[in-house]
């Protein structure tokens, strides 16, 4: 890859916006992401030491999740690098309106969204993420969610997808904070972790050969966890359903001023990363107490949302 292709975005403290196109087939003449003062910054050398942005720039692994008691998550590089397979396809077909991809990755999502004709943007802290994305022809921001954003109020689908229900380490802060976001009854779909787990941990980002980034907080949480989480905010589930092995969820805002009221401001949790976090042999290896048989699963059917 040549040194002028690599393009990254300079984040700011409101973080700098990254735009490539315009939305087609948005309806009302609104163009989500369009603001005064954005621009692409100028083509600058991808930074060293960041074991993440290392990954997305090869195009494959090893990296991994680490926890402080050593264990150890692979991650799905070369999958967030290739085109949206059919379990993404699954999701993103239920996509309504201008769709907000939440930690979006090397922009696989957007990027599928955007050849559907769908409007969407990606948003996500990594430079190296964001860069990746605008190559792919979708338009990103470096942004974390909890950050001011273009247009809050009036998407009408969020995605979670690849664990980035993690986001932050707290989960009902991050669900607030997409309710804000989202219009009045719109649509989030969420990719769970494929085990019965609910936990909240500090993890860094470590490449396997010694080179490791900084701690954040990370969440993983098992389809029950996440119903439950979201439940207990005012969301309705919709959807639950398992493609390729990964589970999903689709979970409807309150319309508006409802029974359970959102919080007038969602904290910022420390040290946000948005890093994409799936692999299901990866759950399995590292732990049999949570191990699941591919064969008791249904993989292709939807299934009903148990009640609460």
């Amino acid at each position: 890859m040549s040194t002028g292709a690599r393009h990254t975005v300079e984040q700011r403290t409101r973080g700098t916006a990254a735009h490539q196109g315009e939305h087609h087939g948005e309806h009302h003449g609104k163009h989500h992401g369009e603001h005064h003062g954005e621009q692409l910054e100028a083509a600058a050398p991808w930074s060293g030491g960041d074991p993440y942005s290392d990954a997305l720039r090869a195009g494959r692994g090893p990296l991994f999740l680490r926890r402080a008691d050593g264990w150890l998550l692979p991650l799905d590089v070369e999958r967030w690098c290739a085109r949206a397979d059919p379990a993404d396809l699954s999701a993103l077909r239920r996509c309504e309106g201008s769709v907000l991809d939440i930690g979006c990755g090397p922009g696989r999502l957007v990027a599928a969204l955007a050849a559907r004709g769908h409007p969407a943007l990606g948003i996500d802290v990594s430079e190296a993420a964001v860069a990746h994305t605008l190559r792919l022809g979708g338009r990103a921001l470096c942004r974390s969610i909890f950050d001011p954003l273009p247009d809050e109020g009036s998407w009408g689908t969020a995605l979670l997808i690849d664990g980035n229900i993690g986001i932050g380490g707290d989960p009902g802060a991050l669900l607030d904070r997409v309710a804000q976001v989202l219009s009045p009854g719109g649509l989030l779909i969420a990719e769970a972790a494929p085990v019965d787990v609910d936990e909240r941990v500090e993890v860094r980002v470590d490449d396997g050969h010694g080179a490791m980034g900084g701690l954040f907080p990370w969440a993983r949480l098992g389809s029950q966890a996440l119903l439950r989480c979201a439940r207990r905010l005012g969301w309705r589930p919709t959807a639950q359903w398992s493609a390729g092995g990964r589970p999903f969820v689709a979970l409807r805002a309150h319309s508006g001023p409802g029974t359970v009221p959102r919080q007038r401001a969602v904290p910022r949790p420390r040290a946000v990363r948005h890093i994409r976090v799936t692999s299901q042999r990866a759950e399995i290896a590292n732990s049999a107490a949570e191990t699941i048989s591919q064969r008791d699963r249904n993989t292709s059917a939807e299934s009903p949302v148990p009640s609460a």
